[in-house]
């Protein structure tokens, strides 16, 4: 951990953001170290209402796309996490597992969903056969959440990549119960 960003703590969390304490932005290390710019994390509440609760894709959708994008950017932090919330929401280890391997391995209704994150990570543009594919599987809104979900895990990631922020712990004893596939 990058000591400088460690996650605040309940003393020091931003008064300008006190009306986030006791909500999602306690409840995770990311957001307690995205609260060393207090208006960043204020600004982004908002977005994370939508992306996170309001979306069009399935809790299972959501997850295979945030899973890839974890994965892709090599963040043990959004990997753990999804790890958890994907069993959560009814992911068996296999199939979460397939999401670390080329898109062979996944299956058909995940793949086309990986094949996404891929190119949007890869090219910053989904390809049109893919965006073709994707509005038959999701619909219009479903690519715009998967393209914004993108976007949103991308920037977690690069901030607890970058401050190294630790693992919450209670995500931490489950991994260690049951370790991640």
């Amino acid at each position: 951990m990058v000591k400088e960003f460690q996650p605040l703590g309940d003393n020091d969390w931003p008064e300008s953001v006190a009306d986030l304490k006791g909500g999602f932005a306690t409840r995770l290390n990311v957001y307690r170290t995205m609260a060393h710019h207090p208006a960043l994390l204020a600004s982004w509440a908002p977005l994370r209402q939508h992306v996170v609760l309001d979306r069009a894709l399935t809790d299972q959708q959501s997850e295979v796309v945030i899973l890839r994008t974890g994965h892709n950017l090599q963040a043990p932090y959004e990997w753990a996490h999804h790890v958890s919330r994907g069993r959560a929401v009814g992911m068996e280890d296999a199939r979460i597992a397939a999401l670390t391997g080329p898109l062979e391995g996944i299956g058909d209704g995940d793949r086309i969903l990986a094949r996404a994150v891929d190119e949007l990570m890869e090219n910053a543009r989904l390809l049109p056969s893919t965006r073709a594919d994707l509005l038959a599987a999701v619909g219009s809104e479903g690519m715009f959440d998967l393209m914004a979900t993108v976007g949103f895990y991308s920037v977690l990631g690069f901030i607890v990549n970058s401050c190294e922020t630790p693992v919450d712990d209670d995500v931490a004893a489950e991994l260690a119960r049951r370790p991640a596939p």
